[in-house]
């Protein structure tokens, strides 16, 4: 359990309750990480797996103890299960609000069961207010709550405007990058993220565009899976996959890409929330190819930030690539209007003051 305090003075004191958290990687740990960065006011953070051992009955008290010590008015409860269960009982008998968060499939997998369903009617009925980071979850939380409780907050971006032109060199020269086009993906491994349809397209666009080269960043339970993939469509001069990267590097492929996807898609209600790696990489004036699933749509707008494409249409998938392969034009009409509207919409500093104001 992790107590993490940004002492600025303020007149309300407020608690973010949650499982994910840095250095936990992933959009969710990510999205609370960059809410207590910018938050410019006192927040504290009750966080860590421990609040649930050894059982999750536990992390009512671990969240009691906090708000006393503390005097919270305001929590904020990362997970609807099960701390928001926790926040909901305690706000019983502690005088304090609660504000829950809502992803996609944590509510997705809340509504499967009658119990559980039950459960997330009475939490979300109690809540202040409903934030969900994208407008799909929100449409499912309207279903089940008062809609005028329910408000969406994107996640932000960081438009980060210094090259490393020394990592690009090193990158450029290790991997025989030169004169190549790159198509990049920074994600975990994971079925939705859709690089098994990426790679079904690679088999024939590596002869179509032989300068292409398909760069993959991250870990997960799929890479070897699609180690085998590349290996058994003869990919293994046309596709990289990368499993560690420190954030230089990383900015450094994205400032290298040409183009950037990932086609994610609805797997069993399994969704993209959000995917904040198409504003990293507009925020870099790199067009995207997006999967139309989920809450992508909030992220990506069809021609204006990129192209949206079926998902599951690996034809549809290969001539997006195409079509931004041999078009320069476009990918810097897309990628530059990308970069504005990170900038415009999405800033972190935007996306706090809606919180704030919540």
């Amino acid at each position: 359990m992790k107590h993490i305090t940004h002492n600025i003075k303020h007149k309300e004191s407020v608690l973010l309750f949650t499982l994910e958290y840095p250095p936990f990687k992933g959009g969710v740990a990510n999205y609370y990480g960059n809410i207590v960065k910018y938050f410019n006011s006192e927040i504290k953070v009750l966080t860590g797996k421990k609040l649930l051992r050894p059982h999750w009955i536990f992390s009512f008290l671990h969240l009691w103890r906090a708000i006393k010590k503390n005097k919270i008015d305001t929590v904020l409860v990362g997970h609807i299960l099960p701390l928001g269960t926790t926040a909901w009982l305690l706000h019983k008998v502690c005088k304090f609000e609660y504000i829950v968060f809502l992803h996609g499939m944590d509510l997705a997998f809340a509504l499967r069961s009658p119990r559980k369903k039950w459960l997330a009617r009475k939490i979300l009925a109690d809540a202040q207010k409903v934030i969900c980071v994208n407008s799909r979850v929100a449409e499912d939380a309207r279903k089940i709550v008062d809609s005028e409780k329910v408000v969406v907050v994107n996640p932000g971006v960081t438009i980060k405007k210094q090259e490393n032109k020394k990592i690009k060199k090193q990158l450029i020269e290790k991997y025989n990058l030169e004169n190549k086009k790159i198509l990049l993906q920074v994600g975990r491994l994971v079925g939705r993220k859709g690089i098994d349809k990426t790679l079904e397209a690679m088999k024939t666009l590596k002869d179509e565009l032989p300068g292409l080269i398909y760069v993959i960043i991250g870990n997960g339970e799929e890479k070897k899976n699609y180690e085998l993939r590349i290996t058994n469509y003869e990919l293994d001069d046309h596709v990289l996959l990368i499993t560690e990267a420190d954030d230089e590097e990383l900015q450094a492929w994205y400032e290298l890409c040409d183009i950037f996807i990932m086609p994610s898609r609805d797997i069993a209600g399994d969704f993209e929330g959000f995917g904040i790696v198409y504003l990293e990489a507009n925020a870099h004036g790199k067009t995207v190819i997006a999967g139309d699933s989920g809450g992508v749509r909030d992220a990506v707008e069809h021609n204006v930030n990129g192209l949206l494409v079926n998902p599951e249409s690996v034809d549809e998938i290969k001539n997006a690539i195409i079509k931004l392969y041999n078009d320069e034009n476009l990918r810097k009409k897309l990628g530059e209007q990308g970069r504005e509207r990170a900038g415009r919409e999405f800033q972190w500093s935007r996306q706090i003051e809606k919180i704030k104001q919540i």
